[in-house]
């Protein structure tokens, strides 16, 4: 699967329910592996489901690699002028199955050794604590991964019963041509649970690269105002995510663009307007199942 950004505030919980909607419009129709020789075809549901059965080996791949995503941030005042901006610039690697950041850059300056070191500490202790893990926790830890692709799986299925898809005339990026499918909510639709009561108030249009059937673009617009933890925030409409990705090493598709522009107002009182831009960069492959020891002080 694309691999997800922290993109937002934490306070934001709308990064993952964002991301989530951007896995489900790729892969809403799982199938078998696709096969290296099929036919074409311009129907939008067979090619979702191709991109689907691709994408799950796309995702093993990308564990293998490195890079750095540097992440600028813009606060907007009501006139829709820049109050405030912020950057910080982090490596992105995966080290037993899980995703790690480290922090080396804040506003375009390199962080002080102090902070530098607080970061590799977090890092070893992660280590440390994953070296020391019992059977048990193992299992645990595992069990909760399990649940989290279940619940990840439910809400696919939801995605294929929530949206009508259009198939647009093809278009090319970056040199390579893309299907291009539109997703619109079905009328009537009923969430059936928690996660899926963002879906009736987007919609997105997704391009899939026409011989590798991976996503190249993802592009999310809110129609419709929602609410998140019982009105602690409010998401209006026009607020948009974008998603590009690019072909790396001519065996592997990740990351290099992502941009989000919302509209929220918090606790029914101040309002956020904002402009977040994440770009990436130094792609390296790196084998995430070797074991590291934790850096030595």
């Amino acid at each position: 699967m694309v691999t997800r950004p922290n993109i937002l505030p934490r306070h934001l919980a709308l990064s993952p329910a964002l991301l989530m909607l951007s896995l489900g419009a790729i892969a809403c129709v799982a199938g078998p592996t696709l096969r290296k020789s099929q036919p074409q075809t311009d129907d939008p549901a067979e090619i979702i489901r191709r991109a689907a059965a691709n994408d799950e080996e796309n995702d093993k791949r990308s564990r293998d690699y490195t890079y750095v995503e540097h992440e600028m941030s813009a606060e907007l005042d009501k006139h829709g002028k820049t109050k405030s901006t912020h950057s910080k610039t982090q490596e992105v690697f995966t080290l037993d199955g899980d995703e790690l950041n480290r922090l080396i850059a804040k506003d375009g300056k390199a962080l002080p050794e102090k902070d530098a070191k607080k970061e590799e500490d977090r890092i070893n202790k992660w280590m440390e604590k994953r070296q020391s893990e019992s059977a048990d926790e193992k299992r645990k830890r595992m069990e909760r991964a399990e649940k989290d692709r279940e619940e990840g799986r439910a809400f696919v299925k939801e995605v294929a019963l929530a949206f009508n898809f259009t198939m647009l005339p093809h278009e090319t990026i970056g040199g390579r041509e893309a299907f291009v499918i539109d997703a619109a909510p079905k009328p009537g639709y009923q969430p059936k649970d928690r996660n899926s009561k963002i879906l009736p108030k987007v919609k997105f249009r997704v391009w899939i690269d026409t011989q590798e059937y991976q996503a190249i673009k993802l592009q999310v617009t809110v129609i419709d105002t929602f609410s998140f933890g019982a009105f602690i925030f409010r998401l209006h409409p026009g607020s948009q995510f974008l998603l590009e990705q690019t072909r790396v090493n001519d065996e592997v598709w990740l990351p290099q663009h992502v941009a989000v522009k919302i509209d929220v107002r918090f606790a029914l009182l101040k309002n956020y307007d904002g402009d977040v831009d994440v770009t990436y960069s130094d792609y390296k492959k790196f084998r995430s199942e070797v074991k590291i020891s934790p850096v030595k002080q």
